[in-house]
């Protein structure tokens, strides 16, 4: 069945990229190299180069086709700017129907509620649309900002798990916060009118 790959919401296009944006990835990559590395795991060698990007996209849509994983990049519509992105992963459906977000934004963007905007888009999208139950996020309890997004989204806290993912070479503690379809759409007063499921 065909997926949409493009989304709007007020100030940002969602999309689903395909290999030949690899050199804006890469851009992206490169000039937050510094301020995305305390919160994300090592790199391989090649991770910042074209050819490493355009593998990783050609995967990632593959894996978008056959339904084991989703990654929105966020373009400012301004500017058409490439400034972050929302991977879920592990999409298991079934009688599970959950998955989990990671996510993570341009250092000159942040503070301005961009993320807040593209996470409760994806949202309804992966309840409404693609008819999940569950959305699991794990959060480094020093990552403040994220932990504001997790509040604002209505996220439930449900656990603390020490040394929980390695992260920048080092086993960090993460909290565990969740979302579900009927909290989500009573929070946000979202109307469940469209095709649902794969």
């Amino acid at each position: 069945m065909f997926r949409q790959t493009v989304y709007e919401t007020d100030r940002l296009w969602l999309k689903i990229l395909k290999p030949n944006y690899c050199r804006q990835v890469l851009d992206y990559y490169k000039r937050n190299h510094d301020f995305l590395q305390e919160w994300e795991p090592q790199r391989p060698k090649d991770f910042y180069t074209l050819s490493y990007q355009k593998r990783q996209l050609s995967y990632e849509y593959r894996m978008f086709k056959e339904r084991k994983l989703i990654r929105f990049w966020i373009l400012k519509k301004e500017d058409n700017k490439l400034i972050g992105n929302i991977c879920l992963s592990n999409i298991i459906m079934g009688n599970f129907r959950s998955c989990y977000m990671g996510y993570k934004l341009d250092c000159d963007e942040i503070n301005k509620g961009y993320m807040t905007e593209a996470i409760k888009k994806v949202l309804d999208i992966m309840f409404n649309e693609y008819g999940l139950h569950r959305i699991e996020v794990n959060v480094m309890p020093r990552n403040i900002r994220s932990l504001k997004v997790m509040k604002k989204l209505n996220f439930e806290e449900e656990g603390y798990s020490r040394r929980y993912l390695e992260i920048n070479g080092k086993w960090e503690d993460h909290v565990h916060f969740a979302i579900y379809e009927d909290s989500f759409n009573q929070f946000f007063n979202t109307k469940n009118t469209k095709n649902r499921g794969w």
